[in-house]
């Protein structure tokens, strides 16, 4: 399918994306379609399967295009879905043009954002420095197969970018009115109180792990994690599931269990707050069970975020607004190696039914990237 395709257009490229089926944990097909249409445009296509047992093994791919000393401007993505679900007016994996919309699993989260980078860079032709592009098959996923195992890649192979820029779909309203600098952190823990099981008329024979639940639930809701900061909203604590699983009523429970939830900002870590609640669990007789899955980042403002902004008003006239809302992405990650700045399409539709893409959007998403691209050659 790919031969026939024109490398400078981003909705036939994002077409070629969807029509290959690739829920989470993704391999094979949709990576041989992206590899299709880099290796003519010169870049080196590396590919590696990693993890094994449930939700493995994990396709990555990573693509660099040297052209003499520069900046390296790394695109970061994913080419791997959330399942469709059901209720599509059409085949979620044959995407369909229908007025001014693209519709298909992916045409927004992110298929349509590596369609339009790829097609910037072909329009671009080739600019000083090195071009490269980290994509994963496990975004959706748990992220242990993915980014995290790219970067290891990258380490050993000395492939270490200045610039990152992550394609996810950050825009709100209109394409460009917002890009992530940064992202809360996300930790989720899982509580549990044994008790002794016993029939109810005789409490004293049996130990009920209800009440010092219940008060550990009531400390943890009564604490104030920050006000916020200049950039982050504040940390929130969310009580996402109490379970006892008791059909019976005349039997005392031999335990309850809870899970709370923190999206958290850079005034945190994620273990500072395990610990933080394992205190108050502990002081209850309960145990914790926590994964931490992700640290809370900030880019502060500076040369990557003026230069996508500059970019964005130079195609569509608005300011873009800097943000750290949402939840987490791959970024978390990838701010180890270098300065990293989230911009893609709008977010409107993603993970929903008839998930879809302006055709319009794709089409200036691809200037973009390609203002984006030819500035920063020249940094």
């Amino acid at each position: 399918m790919t031969d026939a395709l024109d490398l400078k257009d981003p909705v036939t490229l994002a077409e070629a994306l969807i029509a290959c089926p690739s829920v989470t944990p993704a391999t094979g097909a949709v990576f041989d379609c992206l590899e299709a249409m880099l290796a003519p445009l010169g870049f080196t296509v590396m590919r590696f399967l990693d993890g094994d047992g449930e939700n493995a093994p994990v396709e990555n791919l990573l693509a660099v295009r040297r052209n003499g000393a520069g900046t390296h401007l790394a695109f970061a993505g994913h080419v791997d879905v959330v399942p469709p679900g059901e209720g599509w007016t059409g085949d979620p994996f044959a995407p369909r043009r229908h007025g001014d919309l693209l519709y298909g699993r992916g045409a927004v989260d992110m298929k349509g954002s590596v369609a339009a980078f790829v097609a910037a860079v072909a329009r671009a032709g080739d600019l000083p420095g090195t071009v490269s592009l980290i994509i994963t098959g496990d975004e959706e996923g748990d992220a242990i197969h993915g980014t995290r195992a790219l970067m290891a890649h990258m380490a050993e192979r000395d492939v270490k970018p200045d610039l990152c820029l992550v394609g996810e779909p950050t825009s709100v309203n209109r394409l460009g009115d917002m890009i992530k600098i940064g992202r809360r952190g996300s930790v989720n823990m899982w509580i549990e109180v044994a008790g002794t099981q016993g029939h109810v008329a005789y409490p004293h024979l049996a130990r009920n792990p209800i009440p010092p639940l219940v008060r550990i639930l009531t400390a943890i809701e009564a604490i104030d994690l920050d006000q916020g900061t200049d950039w982050f909203q504040p940390s929130n604590i969310e009580i996402t599931d109490v379970t006892v699983g008791n059909p019976a009523t005349n039997v005392i429970p031999a335990k309850a269990s809870a899970r709370i939830s923190i999206r958290f900002n850079d005034l945190h870590t994620g273990q500072g707050l395990v610990e933080r609640i394992r205190a108050v669990v502990e002081a209850e007789g309960g145990t914790l069970r926590a994964q931490i899955s992700g640290e809370a980042f900030l880019t502060q403002p500076g040369p990557l975020s003026t230069l996508i902004g500059d970019a964005i008003r130079a195609e569509t006239g608005i300011e873009t607004e800097l943000s750290t809302s949402g939840g987490t992405s791959d970024a978390r990650f990838l701010c180890a190696l270098c300065p990293v700045v989230e911009f893609g399409l709008l977010n409107a539709t993603m993970h929903k039914l008839d998930e879809a893409v302006a055709l319009s959007d794709l089409e200036q998403l691809a200037s973009i990237y390609g203002r984006i691209l030819t500035s920063a050659s020249t940094i």
